[in-house]
């Protein structure tokens, strides 16, 4: 079986996994996945993993996280893990998108770019001393 590489990206985090032939083994940044912290990361990437069931169990997932917080790094990892599961297996595609549509869709949303001349927030305008 060939190797089947997916991304996911939330914010400015982006996760890359690969798919593999193998014992079950799911490795986030060469960390186990049961070793890996924090706890709610780990709950959050765990979750295509027990949705997949058996199919989980005949596969190794290797999943680089680069950028953004934990928890911006935890959901990019869930939605790439999730892509191999459903490339892997159609059937799984139907099961992620009815338990969570963001399990195979990206979140688009970005932070808000800085304008100039606004006292270092996107949208605060500086106040007027009149009234």
């Amino acid at each position: 079986m060939k190797a089947i590489l997916k991304s996911g990206k939330r914010k400015r985090a982006i996760a890359r996994a690969t798919l593999k032939e193998g014992n079950g083994a799911v490795r986030v940044n060469n960390i186990l996945i049961d070793n890996y912290n924090p706890k709610i990361a780990r709950l959050k990437i765990k979750e295509p993993i027990i949705l997949a069931g058996d199919i989980a169990k005949k596969v190794n997932v290797n999943i680089k996280v680069i950028g953004g917080g934990y928890n911006s790094q935890a959901e990019a990892a869930r939605l790439a893990l999730a892509r191999t599961f459903a490339e892997y297996n159609k059937k799984l595609e139907e099961v992620f998108l009815k338990y969570d549509r963001t399990l195979l869709v990206a979140d688009v949303r970005r932070k808000e770019k800085h304008k100039p001349g606004r006292h270092g927030k996107a949208r605060a305008k500086r106040q007027k001393s009149y009234r």
